[in-house]
């Protein structure tokens, strides 16, 4: 009797290690699948969609090393825009309300030359040097946003590229077609 159990269980235990091998192999070669599936998927976006780079203003950017604005497909990433003249000197020095205004008004010409517009804007993040003064001007972004507001974030920084900087504004777009 002792014997015919313990052959019972040394079958048992083989018949379930069995059945865990095949059940993981297959759950691998699933996900292999799936992977490949998904990796073949990016490489036909990446392969078919090249980024396309706007620079506001050549000059500064290029000096400083960054794009203001790269698009990918539907979406477009825009870099921080800042209160500057075209030579890249701050403006509005010390009044964040108008340094916020040219921030909007340079985001716009952004938007613009990709064919978009403030609604189709899904984030925006702000940066302030002053978040109390910023709160209370930050009614003005209901002027900008008129059907409604994107998702973002508002951060209070310490300091920004250039001293006299007060806001910095970003934002991410998704372009429909």
């Amino acid at each position: 009797m002792k014997n015919t159990l313990n052959q019972f269980f040394k079958t048992t235990l083989m018949v379930s290690l069995l059945l865990s091998i095949i059940i993981v192999s297959s759950c691998n070669q699933k996900q292999e699948a799936n992977e490949d599936s998904i990796t073949a998927e990016e490489e036909t976006v990446s392969m078919n969609e090249e980024p396309e780079y706007f620079l506001l203003r050549p000059e500064v950017e290029k000096a400083y090393g960054y794009s203001h604005a790269v698009k990918i497909g539907n979406e477009i990433k825009v870099s921080g825009a800042v209160s500057m003249d075209d030579e890249g000197n701050p403006t509005a020095i010390g009044d964040l309300e108008q340094q916020m205004k040219n921030c909007y008004a340079d985001l716009d010409k952004v938007l613009k030359h990709f064919g978009c517009t403030f609604d189709d804007v899904v984030v925006e993040n702000i940066f302030t040097t002053n978040m109390p003064l910023f709160l209370e001007l930050a009614a003005y972004r209901s002027t900008i946003y008129t059907n409604q507001f994107p998702t973002g974030s508002w951060l209070g920084v310490k300091e920004l590229a250039l001293p006299e900087f007060m806001i910095e504004i970003e934002m991410e777009v998704h372009k429909s077609e």
